[in-house]
């Protein structure tokens, strides 16, 4: 059977896979007892473990295969969790994504898992068993498999007390099928119905739909009220066949009552409310799964490319029809301009996705650093729901991942020092995605020990980027963003996480690549906030087309505040400089004609001034234009590898008639 055709569905499936280990391994660290994050682990190690056999790979076969069985002792609580195992998970963990990487850049995904395989064996070989844990809180031997996340509600517990009061008896059933059982569900079904004759099942784990389509490993819990005895329960579900083991355990309600109370009081917490967000997660990604198909990125590129042609031609269509004035003709263009509008509005959504698939990668990171830096950290993240366009998603976990790394090891203290500035041991770091208009925030919050602005001005004054003089004259803003010039770092040393003085104008620079900006706020002792602003697109924007003398130019509406006409003795002069009074706030004028040095005509006398107001951040500019066109959609063409770096310059597009117009990056003009 040929497997190449095959790979790229197994390389994105493994991904997400070894994502979801990632995430409930994290999950796991936190709260040990967690049996439903384990199983989790396990399904996704099992399943891994099936497709790479299949596909031959079998360095990753064989390392599930001995992952999945510490799993299944941990689950089936045969071993406790220690700092040691977790870490040697994780380290499991990336030696399957180094295999999977190497698969997709076009390896033979082999790797050296001998190491890993011997370790996971070695705590297979020992089974601790750690009776004192467990037994503390149970009343018996008999009792000691007690599943964790076994919850009832109070109905179901004044039931099992009264049908106790009535000579009735509780069991909790574990039921095993064998490796090779084919229908699951069917045995399933058998064992249901041998136990519905003499008893009532009140429970099941996973719950009867999940087991109906089967979607369970092997094993599968129950919950039965019963007059029957143990052994006969035994007997009755061992006499199915392909079932291998069934365990039978008497168990006590109130026990549960008292378990209900502390779980209840531990849903108020934290802990349970990101596990709740989690559990959402999930299922949301359940009913999305149910609805969509996989279609490969390249084909929505291509898609998207084709449309840009056609929103072209359809300029081009409404300019000529315009002209010719024809009404049938007039009404069919602008029909075709609305449905083609509807098209364009489903292209783009369909390349959105959400911010999700880059934050996923940072718990795991945030983890792994804080343990290295033996710092306390605690990552939050709100808004990963957040959508946007493909091409910007595949561009910002770089510069998100910079920021981070800067608030763990600068901005974050260690639990000591915040101790003694009254500080709770944990640091915080939340992590933000949000809408707002055309645009998409990102926001990476710390409360350690933001940014001491002295020692930046001093930096500043010994690189040569400020002068004595001016350096009092700088407000906070402009101060953090000398933390941006190429090659600044605060950093009395040099570590593996940073310092090295590269990092924030990367950041930057990328972020502007993407048509977005980055600022920061800091308070001295209490925190930092990098806030990133993103546009939701970049193949077809809304722009508005000006005219300066016989040239065309588009600017982006993201950037555009207002349009205005000013008198000329309106403008002002303020350091030399030409200035208007925009809404009470002084606003510095750009003359696009002066910037492009487009040569003047002697023909324009009027008395009044078309300006476009825009932004960048809190900054704000006039550019003054000859007259203004029009707002229209572009699709943004880049000005290809000849003509690199044209300043103030971010693309060009093609008009309806068929004219270039530059797109002018309003950025790079507002210093």
């Amino acid at each position: 059977m040929e497997m190449s055709q095959y790979l790229d569905m197994f390389i994105e499936e493994a991904k997400e896979h070894l994502q979801e280990i990632n995430q409930n391994l994290l999950l796991l660290e936190n709260d040990p007892n967690e049996t439903g994050v384990i199983n989790e682990v396990f399904r996704s190690a099992h399943t891994l473990k099936g497709m790479s056999a299949t596909m031959g790979f079998e360095d990753m076969a064989t390392l599930t295969h001995e992952m999945e069985n510490v799993l299944d002792l941990i689950r089936n609580q045969k071993l406790l969790i220690n700092d040691h195992m977790m870490n040697l998970l994780f380290q499991c963990v990336d030696s399957l994504e180094g295999m999977v990487v190497s698969l997709s850049s076009g390896g033979d995904g082999k790797m050296d898992v001998t190491q890993l395989v011997h370790q996971l064996k070695s705590i297979l070989s020992d089974e601790p068993v750690s009776p004192v844990k467990k037994a503390s809180s149970l009343p018996n031997i008999e009792n000691s498999f007690q599943p964790i996340d076994l919850s009832f509600d109070q109905f179901e517990i004044t039931v099992m007390n009264q049908s106790m009061q009535s000579g009735h008896k509780i069991y909790y059933i574990n039921v095993e099928l064998r490796e090779d059982c084919i229908l699951k569900a069917a045995r399933a079904y058998m064992v249901f119905d041998s136990i519905e004759n003499s008893g009532e099942i009140i429970k099941s784990f996973p719950s009867v739909e999940d087991i109906e389509n089967e979607k369970f490993d092997r094993s599968f819990k129950l919950v039965v009220i019963t007059k029957k005895e143990k052994a006969e329960l035994e007997q009755m579900i061992n006499q199915i066949s392909e079932i291998t083991k069934a365990e039978v355990i008497s168990i006590d309600p109130n026990q549960y009552q008292k378990d209900a109370e502390i779980q209840e009081t531990i849903n108020i917490g934290d802990t349970d409310a990101r596990k709740s967000d989690k559990s959402s997660n999930h299922n949301e990604k359940k009913v999305i799964g149910t609805k969509t198909i996989r279609v490969d990125i390249e084909r929505l590129d291509e898609l998207m490319n084709l449309f840009s042609e056609l929103v072209i031609d359809r300029g081009r269509l409404e300019q000529l029809s315009r002209e010719i004035g024809h009404a049938e003709l007039l009404e069919t263009v602008e029909h075709m301009s609305r449905i083609s509008s509807d098209l364009q509005n489903l292209i783009l959504t369909m390349r959105m996705v959400s911010v999700e698939q880059v934050f996923n990668r940072f718990p795991r990171m945030v983890r792994d650093l804080a343990k290295e830096l033996n710092k306390k950290i605690n990552l939050e993240i709100f808004g990963a729901e957040t959508e946007l366009d493909r091409t910007v998603i595949d561009e910002i976990g770089d510069p998100l991942v910079h920021i981070l790394r800067n608030a763990i090891d600068h901005g974050i203290e260690h639990p000591e020092e915040r101790k003694v500035k009254g500080k709770r041991e944990e640091g915080n770091i939340q992590l933000k995605a949000y809408h707002s208009g055309n645009h998409v925030f990102i926001e990476i919050k710390d409360d350690g020990n933001g940014i001491d602005k002295n020692k930046v001005l001093q930096k500043g004054l010994e690189k040569g980027l400020i002068t004595e003089k001016n350096a009092h004259l700088l407000d906070d803003k402009q101060v953090y963003d000398l933390l941006f010039m190429p090659g600044f770092s605060t950093a009395e040393k040099v570590s593996d996480v940073s310092g090295r003085g590269v990092g924030l104008d990367v950041v930057k620079n990328k972020i502007e690549s993407l048509g977005g900006f980055v600022s920061i706020k800091s308070e001295k002792g209490v925190g930092s906030t990098f806030l990133i602003q993103l546009p939701l697109t970049l193949s077809i924007i809304s722009a508005m087309l000006v005219q300066v003398e016989d040239e065309k130019y588009a600017i982006p509406l993201s950037s555009i505040i207002e349009t205005a006409i000013f008198k000329k003795e309106e403008i002002m002069y303020a350091h030399k400089q030409q200035v208007i009074d925009f809404r009470g706030r002084v606003v510095p004028l750009v003359s696009l004609q002066n910037v492009f040095d487009i040569p003047k005509s002697n023909t324009n006398q009027e008395d009044e001034i078309p300006v476009l107001i825009v932004r960048k951040g809190e900054k704000m500019a006039g550019l003054v234009v000859g007259s203004f066109i029009g707002q229209q959609e572009i699709v943004l063409k880049s000005l290809g590898k000849y003509l690199t770096n044209i300043f103030a310059i971010s693309g060009a597009t093609i008009l309806g008639d068929g004219q270039v117009a530059l797109i002018i990056d309003c950025n790079a003009l507002i210093k």
